[in-house]
């Protein structure tokens, strides 16, 4: 009964929700049709206004998982594992420091199920860390596989050895995570009473949380996606394998060719190649894994780039997809890969968005030509309960506002990494899969930071210049504006926050 009131509740919030977001809508693309402007403000506000619409989209997206997760659902049919249910525990690793990889091996082989074997997977091409691998397979007794290239990266790493295993599942565990000795008992019954679930995902937090600012935040972002994402993403047949913490039949993985070896994330990749084939997916949301978060700016921003530019090469398969065989997905499906596969084009919906307060402040250029009495009454509604919406399905779950709100920070700090790494994603040039350094935290030098610093210094600059104005003309619309501006500036002032060591 209190589920039923929790999703009733929420659907409400939603529903209204989604009322003001499309007063405010109608209201702006009214007013943008009524406005006298020149070519270039034309054309800068419709980009404006198609990246509010953008944001909304994806923040629709969120609300809809939340009243997913909200509802009652029956559970996942569980079987005892039988006697033919062993499993491979592989343990990729490339240039990691030692210790890392020593306590996820001792975890692993810690777990609490007979038809286990654990390997090591070591794609270093430096010779010491070769040296490392070999010392603790001989110390504890584990298989380690090796091979000559590093062809395909982590994928090709699995793939290759996939060829060499009888094993009926794969369970795999980054080398920073640590599962907790229940782990299989607890996931493997899932896949022992469907045989058309190809994988069981679980959630993925961090233990090194009181190591840094940047840690902590991490946290909180995780959280974000693996308590309401996931189980959103789950009950709509779409929830897409996250590379770590998973447990994987192998016949599944055979089936669609083993991981894609295009795209530097490999798992949600493979996941569509899974799903195209009528393979199942399940998300367990019951933390037995711990891992390592990223440290500093700069691992963060390495860890973002790879997760950026890999959905945007997903995105690419997607668009071709949706052309040559539409079927093979069903509609909420591809409502649900469009989310994951776009999401980090919202690099360039922010920089438009933070770009018309400084136009307006600077050369007057507006961009939404609404009456100011008009965009209080329409945009403060949706503004508002939206940030109700999420800060209350967070406080739920013991996530503190400020936190919360550091987390936002964090993520607008990262707009030049997305934009880099969309480019990158759609050329489908750039880096390969690059692995989170892992060497603790450091602070990262300023011209490194160049973007993010070149960003809030326009910003300060326009807060400036903005106040100035703000004394001779006091002008409702620059008010407006002024506002935003000093806003941004606060967030971008988060890059002082978390360069530390």
């Amino acid at each position: 009964m209190q589920q039923k009131n929790k999703f009733r509740i929420l659907a409400a919030q939603v529903v209204v929700l989604l009322v003001a977001v499309t007063i405010y809508v109608l209201a702006r693309a009214w007013f943008l049709y009524q406005a006298r402007f020149d070519t270039f403000e034309r054309i800068f506000s419709i980009v404006f206004l198609l990246s509010e619409l953008f944001i909304m989209f994806h923040a629709f997206g969120f609300f809809s998982n939340l009243v997913s997760e909200s509802r009652n659902h029956d559970p996942s049919p569980q079987a005892d594992p039988g006697r033919d249910a062993s499993v491979a525990i592989l343990i990729p690793a490339r240039h990691e420091p030692k210790q890392v990889v020593e306590n996820t091996l001792l975890t692993c082989m810690g777990l609490a199920y007979p038809n286990k074997r654990v390997y090591l997977l070591d794609d270093s091409a430096i010779e010491s860390y070769k040296q490392e691998a070999r010392e603790l397979a001989e110390r504890y007794d584990i298989t380690l596989f090796t091979r000559p290239d590093n062809r395909g990266a982590k994928a090709g790493l699995i793939n290759d050895v996939l060829k060499t295993l009888t094993e009926k599942y794969i369970a795999v565990f980054d080398a920073d995570q640590n599962p907790m000795p229940g782990f299989l008992k607890k996931v493997l019954p899932f896949l022992e009473a469907d045989d058309r679930l190809a994988f069981v995902q679980t959630p993925q937090f961090y233990s090194n949380t009181d190591a840094s600012r940047v840690a902590l935040v991490s946290n909180v972002q995780q959280a974000v996606f693996f308590e309401y994402v996931c189980e959103g993403k789950s009950s709509k047949e779409s929830m897409f394998c996250c590379g770590t913490n998973v447990v994987i039949r192998r016949s599944a993985l055979e089936d669609v060719g083993g991981f894609d070896e295009e795209t530097v994330t490999e798992d949600v990749a493979t996941t569509l190649k899974l799903h195209r084939n009528g393979w199942k997916s399940l998300y367990y949301n019951k933390a037995y894994t711990f891992g390592m978060a990223p440290e500093d700016l700069g691992s963060y921003f390495k860890q973002q780039n790879r997760w950026a530019m890999g959905n945007v090469q997903l995105f690419r398969k997607l668009v071709v997809l949706f052309f040559t065989d539409i079927r093979v997905l069903k509609p909420v499906q591809w409502f649900e890969y469009a989310i994951t596969s776009t999401y980090y084009f919202i690099g360039w919906a922010y920089l438009f968005l933070l770009a018309g307060p400084i136009l307006y402040t600077f050369f007057n250029v507006p961009s939404y030509f609404m009456d100011p009495s008009v965009y209080v009454l329409t945009f403060v509604p949706y503004f508002m309960l939206s940030l109700l919406v999420y800060y209350s399905s967070m406080e739920k779950r013991n996530y503190s506002t400020i936190n919360v709100f550091r987390a936002q920070m964090l993520s607008l700090m990262t707009i030049p990494v997305y934009i880099r790494a969309s480019v990158s994603g759609l050329l489908n040039v750039g880096k390969g899969f690059q692995v989170t350094p892992k060497d603790g935290a450091k602070t990262v030098p300023l011209r490194v930071l160049w973007p993010q610093l070149l960003l809030w210094g326009v910003h300060v600059s326009a807060l400036t210049w903005g106040l100035l104005r703000l004394y001779y003309e006091q002008n409702v619309s620059l008010l407006m504006n002024v506002f935003w501006t000093g806003f941004h500036c606060l967030m971008f002032s988060g890059i002082f926050y978390f360069n530390r060591e």
